[in-house]
């Protein structure tokens, strides 16, 4: 399965490999070599957290390197009226009783914290192409269904503002 992401994603990935390779990876390689000089491995806690950060920079390299290979690139079209990517959406949920502000995006940039939703998520693929006023199913799994009603849609654009995920 291939993700599928904007240009700016890509760009956005890229940039970061190339931060990760060229500026981090020598750091964190001088570190663990640094940390190593300091004597006994066993009981070298510098080491060890020295070791571990190397680790994680290598881990998100081959994250990076995977997701950009693999990414299938899609264009952000306009629908008109209805709800798109990149589109902030008032909506009600029927089941909480509660109006929320959510913006649709890529899966690289979701963030619930910040209302940032993937286009892939159940209430993403259930929103994409209606208009307000209309009462759509969200499905979360086959014995989990609820109702959210179309309010409001601010149409949005693919920009640079919106950071890419950690993993």
């Amino acid at each position: 399965m291939y993700d599928e992401l904007t240009a700016v994603d890509i760009k956005k990935m890229q940039e970061e490999l190339d931060h990760r390779i060229r500026v981090e990876r020598p750091q964190l390689i001088e570190e663990v070599q640094t940390a190593r000089a300091f004597g006994d491995l066993s009981e070298n806690y510098e080491y060890k957290c020295a070791k571990q950060a190397k680790n994680r920079n290598e881990s998100r390299i081959r994250y990076l390197e995977r997701m950009i290979r693999t990414a299938k690139v899609i264009e952000v079209q306009d629908k008109g009226d209805a709800v798109g990517l990149f589109d902030k959406v008032t909506i009600y949920n029927e089941m909480v009783k509660k109006e929320m502000d959510i913006r649709i995006v890529t899966t690289l940039r979701q963030n619930a914290l910040k209302s940032l939703i993937s286009k892939e998520s159940p209430v993403g693929r259930a929103l994409l192409g209606h208009r307000v006023g209309d009462r759509v199913q969200v499905e979360v799994s086959p014995e989990m269904k609820y109702f959210v009603e179309v309010r409001a849609i601010e149409k949005g654009e693919d920009d640079e503002s919106l950071e890419i995920g950690s993993f």
